[in-house]
């Protein structure tokens, strides 16, 4: 009983305030302030490529999460013609992805911090029950990394990414950007129309992270199939930095949670 009380008094609240700090770091690594500016955010460039093809390459700037700037070549693989696409001056991209990510990671840090200063937990389930919900946070935050949304032809050819470039896009392209894991990705998808008189049975592709060639869809009056797919990717540092913080976090949580339950069985089982 003394060791349980101690647990609660003291071993908790020292692995609360570990927690914090990691996700404190987390955090940060999130905002990337710049030295004196005020909190405003560092920009950074990627550059994107594949070792597989050059048939696209790209230089992307980050600024939190957003992206400020892009520039695309692309290598068309009937004619050899190289096509330039930047973003427009007025433009920039949000990446959801990294704002929910950073959202859940600050939801987190909110539900250790909390609490007065000298409160003492009396319980084991309270820890459980705050030990659940901080998971959570993070197992979303970490889930909005590695999971990219799915998303069908037509959504990514109505997305305002596609009015994003000058000069604009041409009716046969399509761009997408996402985070997955630790990387920046960029897809172009270049499409083939479909004659009204073709015999082929035409489905329309469902959602999907990344469309194969062959992919069918309609979009306003026409037909479309794929016909050429190029994903060109970076590593970017500080999301590899978020995500091992997530980890540890998450690694942390549970082995309270099993202290905490060993002390409760004993307690629950324990002879008269």
């Amino acid at each position: 009983e003394e060791e349980f009380k101690w647990l609660l008094q003291e071993e908790v609240h020292a692995v609360l305030r570990q927690l914090q700090d990691i996700l404190k770091e987390a955090s940060h690594r999130f905002a990337l302030p710049t030295s004196g500016s005020g909190g405003a955010y560092k920009q950074e460039n990627f550059v994107l490529s594949t070792s597989s093809t050059d048939q696209v390459k790209g230089v992307m700037t980050l600024q939190g999460d957003a992206l400020c700037q892009a520039d695309v070549n692309l290598k068309m693989p009937r004619n050899n013609q190289l096509l330039h696409f930047a973003f427009r001056e007025d433009k920039q991209w949000k990446l959801q992805q990294i704002q929910d990510a950073r959202n859940h990671v600050n939801q987190a840090i909110y539900l250790l911090m909390n609490r007065d200063v000298n409160y003492q937990f009396k319980t084991g389930l309270e820890v459980l029950k705050l030990m659940d919900a901080v998971m959570l946070q993070l197992s979303r935050a970490r889930n909005r990394l590695t999971t990219p949304a799915t998303l069908t032809l037509p959504e990514i050819a109505s997305s305002g990414l596609t009015k994003m470039f000058t000069p604009a896009l041409p009716p046969d392209i399509l761009v997408n950007f996402y985070i997955n894991l630790n990387k920046l990705c960029l897809t172009v998808y270049q499409l083939h129309v479909l004659q009204p008189s073709t015999t082929k049975n035409f489905k329309a592709a469902g959602g999907s992270v990344l469309h194969n060639p062959g992919a069918t869809f309609e979009f306003g009056s026409q037909r479309y199939e794929v016909s050429h797919v190029h994903k060109v990717e970076c590593v970017v540092p500080w999301l590899n930095d978020a995500l091992v913080f997530f980890t540890v976090s998450l690694q942390l949580c549970q082995q309270l949670k099993d202290k905490i339950s060993v002390f409760s069985s004993y307690w629950n089982y324990r002879p008269y």
